[in-house]
């Protein structure tokens, strides 16, 4: 599950109740709703080993198991339909399984608080310890981790789609003022180039003569 391709019937599997006894078939040996179809997406995800056979003889169908109180499900079931590179792996009864959901630990003291700071990996989620270089747990925590990622993650291509338009704008307005600075300059260089009409001095024209009067 990486890139934020989640199959839409993961959450289903994931908030389902297993291993309870299945009502259609309350006196058969093999009534355990342990098993999810992938295809169906029903609101009911359980249902047994008999119920399969009746509704879901050709559908996808992977099997949930228990190892200490946990459900677990077999590496093998989900490879073909999920991408589970993430999820640390255990080996339970020489089977290679994943839990489906991340597990009660105590916080802060007790010999789990003591793993989880002494150990080189955990999970991103839950910070469980962890055995080998993984991010996450179980299947409920890599779906954590992956819708925080797509809650935290910017729409960076829009924005520098909308930065590169901004900075065309301020190049072809600071290229438009260049050119209205480079013909205003030319104009002055003109203008102070351009030699001045020469200047015209005019004498005061004195008034007409007259004689001093005889006495």
């Amino acid at each position: 599950m990486k890139g934020g391709t989640v199959p839409t019937w993961l959450e289903l599997l994931l908030t389902t109740q297993f291993f309870a006894i299945c009502t259609n078939h309350l006196f058969s040996n093999r009534n355990e709703c342990n098993l999810f179809c992938i295809d169906c997406e029903e609101s009911k995800g359980a249902f047994c080993y008999y119920c399969r056979s009746d509704h879901h003889s050709t559908h996808r169908v992977i099997q949930i198991r228990r190892s200490s109180y946990h459900d677990v499900v077999r590496v093998a079931e989900l490879k073909d339909v999920l991408d589970i590179s993430d999820v640390q792996t255990y080996v339970i009864n020489s089977a290679t399984v994943v839990f489906l959901n991340e597990r009660p630990q105590q916080r802060g003291c007790g010999v789990s608080a003591v793993k989880a700071s002494s150990s080189s990996y955990n999970c991103e989620s839950c910070n469980r310890a962890l055995l080998d270089p993984f991010r996450f747990c179980s299947l409920g925590c890599n779906l954590k981790g992956i819708k925080e990622d797509m809650r935290t993650s910017i729409p960076t291509r829009d924005f520098i789609d909308y930065t590169r338009k901004d900075d065309d704008t301020d190049c072809s307005n600071t290229s438009g003022n260049t050119g209205n600075n480079e013909e205003s300059c030319s104009d002055a260089d003109y203008c102070k180039e351009k030699p001045s009409p020469p200047r015209v001095i005019r004498h005061r024209r004195k008034g007409i003569p007259q004689r001093a009067p005889f006495y």
